[in-house]
């Protein structure tokens, strides 16, 4: 029992983790283990990565909230705005697969600070770019370094949050996402205060991606290196398969799911606004305010989702939930303005919880999590890549409002795969 129970963590700098002074956690999770003491390096690394979490997302809501200005300004066509658009995908699909290997080589607090670099970089150039009234294929290119850095950001947060939550024994991964996400709802709701205010899309940009990456520094001082778990390197433990992530079934399966998930929250945050805008006639601060509230919702569920979870399992909260995407993105698009703000709502709840616990999912062994969470996340990417251009060609054919109905297809694959995401699938 002592194996099963020893934390399999340690801190890049000072003494053992104590065991003497610490924070009872209850609740156990299938595939995780039993309940834990936490200790206060432990604490320290789980409060670093919920604010890393958050200065990524605020990052992000930062560039969406100034989307339709962005569009106006350069005066894009919805298939334009969606090549745009692309060029970020683009350079985090291209980090995403080569960022596990170099996490493994620098460590998830390097790999963040390097990845918010690029993020600070590319997205406060690129506000300069527009500010400026640059060529289009310039603003593209920062987008596209603010891409890269994204990617690798993406990865290395999320190995430190499953390091953190195997070592509390609970599925706290959504908390690290909502984090995230309250990260987006503060900053897409700074977005609209400052657009309806009329302060410059350079000041406003530039500052938020300073601010976040001064946070993400000043946090990755208490993060963590994650080991693999003393019992997989026990004698009669099996050991880990050498053959490539990309060969295993499960692994794939749930690659599917996150692509599903990452697709109804990822063309919420780039076409939410525009769509209640040019759809639903609102103005432009209204449609933003559309947008803030998918996020806020979204964040409440992924609140709410580790109870959730621990309560009733990966499967069944991930059914009812990606339900619940379908019935918000036929509210938001076929509904009248009331309802179809009440729909982004909804469409926030049951976006909330499918990429976290695709995370989670891809961890659920610790010696192939590096492998397995790359792959999962490039393949969750994809939507990225295949959102905007999709959405921006049925935009320029049906109008981006009418466009929002592919998120429902993609939702109900979803439903189909949802079972790969149980940890008893894992084989050992």
């Amino acid at each position: 029992m002592e194996n099963v129970h020893r934390s399999s963590l340690r801190v890049h700098t000072g003494p053992a983790l104590p065991s003497t002074e610490c924070l009872v956690v209850h609740a156990p999770v299938p595939g995780l283990g039993c309940a834990v003491p936490i200790s206060k390096e432990l604490i320290a690394a789980r409060n670093a990565t919920l604010v890393v979490f958050a200065a990524n997302g605020s990052t992000l809501a930062a560039w969406m909230s100034r989307v339709p200005q962005v569009r106006d300004r350069l005066e894009l066509t919805p298939g334009q705005l969606g090549v745009l658009l692309l060029s970020f995908s683009l350079g985090s699909l291209i980090s995403l697969p080569l960022a596990g290997r170099i996490v493994g080589r620098i460590g998830a607090a390097r790999g963040v600070i390097t990845g918010m670099s690029g993020i600070t970089l590319g997205f406060g150039w690129a506000a300069i770019a527009v500010g400026l009234l640059a060529p289009m294929q310039l603003v593209m290119a920062m987008l596209f370094v603010a891409g890269l850095g994204m990617g690798l950001c993406d990865v290395s947060m999320n190995l430190h949050g499953s390091a953190v939550e195997r070592g509390v024994r609970r599925a706290i991964m959504p908390w690290f996402h909502a984090a995230f996400s309250a990260g987006t709802v503060l900053s897409a709701l700074l977005g609209a205060a400052l657009v309806y205010l009329g302060v410059s899309l350079v000041l406003h940009l530039v500052g938020v991606v300073v601010v976040a990456l001064a946070a993400a520094v000043w946090c990755c001082r208490s993060f963590i290196a994650a080991q693999e778990d003393e019992a997989d390197l026990s004698p009669g433990a099996a050991r880990p398969q050498n053959r490539s992530a990309w060969l295993e079934s499960r692994t794939l399966l749930i690659g599917v799911m996150v692509l599903a998930a990452a697709f109804a929250e990822g063309t919420a945050n780039d076409w939410l606004a525009v769509a209640f805008i040019d759809g639903h006639r609102v103005s432009n601060a209204a449609g933003v305010l559309a947008l803030a509230v998918f996020l806020v919702f979204m964040t409440a569920g992924r609140m709410l989702g580790t109870s959730l979870l621990d309560r009733h399992g990966r499967v069944v909260v991930l059914r009812v939930l990606f339900t619940l995407a379908i019935l918000g993105s036929l509210m938001v698009v076929f509904g009248n303005t009331a309802i179809a703000y009440l729909g982004a709502a909804v469409w926030g709840l049951g976006a909330s919880l499918g990429f976290p616990v695709g995370m989670s999912a891809a961890s659920d062994e610790p010696a192939r999590a590096h492998a397995r969470i790359s792959v999962v996340s490039t393949i969750g990417y994809l939507a990225f890549i295949a959102g905007p251009p999709l959405l921006g060609f049925l935009g320029d054919h049906w109008g981006v409002l009418r466009a929002l109905s592919v998120v429902m297809v993609l939702a109900v694959v979803a439903l189909l795969v949802v079972p790969a995401a149980d940890p008893q699938r894992v084989r050992h």
